[in-house]
């Protein structure tokens, strides 16, 4: 695990990087830009295929937990079948059934495809983390995940123009433009990643990942962070609203905050700074921006607000799956990692009822001045956290 770091030669972070990262990091790049379809997905099934919005929340809902056992199952794959191969059939397995979902003529052939797609949706995220692990030194590895959550912030905004552009045609079109992208990110990961070697089996299934106090003490860690993320992504356009605030500024926040990680990628040099203090670091950010978003009014504000937040949730993404990828032997990364990776599946259950509830009972106010105040908490937590997962 890193929990020190050296200086790195100065200039560009991302110098030095292995071929490998940069390959990967452009195929979920493309990946990212056709990846705009889950938002219209409810939009589909409702007006293409008739189901009422009960039974559309229940089909959603089956999906959200259909990605849970789709990321173990990543896990094991990465680990066992080697990480290139499980990347492809994860993007493979997404390809088919986004195509599934396009030429679906009833409501319940497209139940089974968003089925499928929720089983298949997350396989590719632990192989592709534990790839990056597998070939940086520790000393790099917050470059390496930064340059990773950098493409996928440019390609959000690249997604979400593809995807207003589309939206005016037949919405089916965005599946099939979704798996297309897939398509071509499987043919680039399979063509240019190095191939896989030969995996220890009795290694592989000697590895017990449950067993790692350390993982499920960061697991908890990481929900909470996870969950806050959540809350932003969800809770941002709906205090818009509250304020009465055009619906679009919802927008223009994600750009600046997609546009501000880009840019602090670059500007910022951070592989000085030791994993727990920059989590400390970006706690502290996230709060501050977390305190200005409970009494903004105008736009402008909420924007300067996203700034803030932005930069805790750079130090915060990178410093997290680099202690994860950290913690891990190389045997059992894609387990470590794909359990790691369950706090995102809890928080998007979680936030939407912490959002809502909070939102309704307190108003904007209380429900960003109890995120910062975790957030505090979790910032104040690292020098006790730092002793609970020093190196076995």
């Amino acid at each position: 695990m890193s929990t020190a770091t050296v200086g790195r030669v100065p200039g560009s972070p991302w110098r030095g990087l292995s071929p490998t990262v940069w390959v990967l990091v452009m195929a979920r790049a493309v990946n990212r830009i056709g990846a705009f379809t889950l938002p219209f997905l409810g939009v589909v099934l409702t007006v293409e295929f008739g189901a009422s919005l009960g039974q559309t929340g229940l089909i959603l809902a089956l999906f959200g937990v259909a990605t849970i056992p789709s990321r173990l199952l990543g896990g094991q794959l990465a680990d066992r079948l080697g990480r290139r191969r499980t990347i492809v059939l994860g993007l493979v397995g997404c390809a088919v059934a986004q195509t599934w979902i396009a030429v679906s003529g009833e409501l319940w052939s497209a139940v089974l495809a968003t089925l499928l797609l929720g089983l298949v949706f997350e396989i590719y995220e632990p192989p592709s983390q534990a790839t990056i692990a597998d070939v940086t030194d520790a000393v790099d590895r917050p470059a390496a995940y930064g340059l990773l959550s950098a493409a996928m912030a440019a390609a959000g905004v690249l997604a979400g123009l593809l995807a207003a552009a589309l939206s005016h045609w037949d919405l089916r079109w965005l599946f099939v433009a979704d798996a297309v992208t897939c398509t071509a990110c499987a043919v680039l990961v399979a063509r240019a990643l190095p191939a896989d070697g030969r995996r220890d089996r009795g290694r592989v299934a000697g590895a017990k990942v449950w067993r790692d106090r350390r993982l499920l003490l960061l697991l908890a860690s990481g929900t909470v962070f996870a969950t806050i993320y959540m809350q932003l992504v969800i809770g941002i356009p709906l205090t818009l609203l509250e304020q009465g605030l055009p619906e679009y500024g919802a927008g223009f926040v994600l750009a600046v905050s997609a546009v501000t990680m880009i840019v602090a990628q670059r500007l910022l040099r951070l592989q000085h700074l030791d994993d727990f203090r920059a989590l400390t670091i970006g706690y502290v950010l996230v709060g501050v921006g977390l305190v200005v978003s409970a009494f903004a009014h105008t736009l402008i504000v909420f924007l300067a607000a996203a700034v803030l937040w932005s930069l805790g949730e750079l130090f915060l993404l990178t410093r997290y799956l680099t202690l994860a990828s950290g913690l891990a032997p190389d045997h059992a990364r894609g387990r470590y990692l794909a359990v790691f990776g369950l706090s995102w599946g809890i928080a998007t259950a979680i936030a939407p009822l912490t959002v809502t509830r909070l939102l309704e009972s307190f108003g904007p106010a209380g429900l960003w001045l109890s995120t910062a105040a975790v957030a505090a908490a979790l910032a104040g937590l690292q020098p006790w956290f730092r002793t609970r997962l020093a190196p076995a």
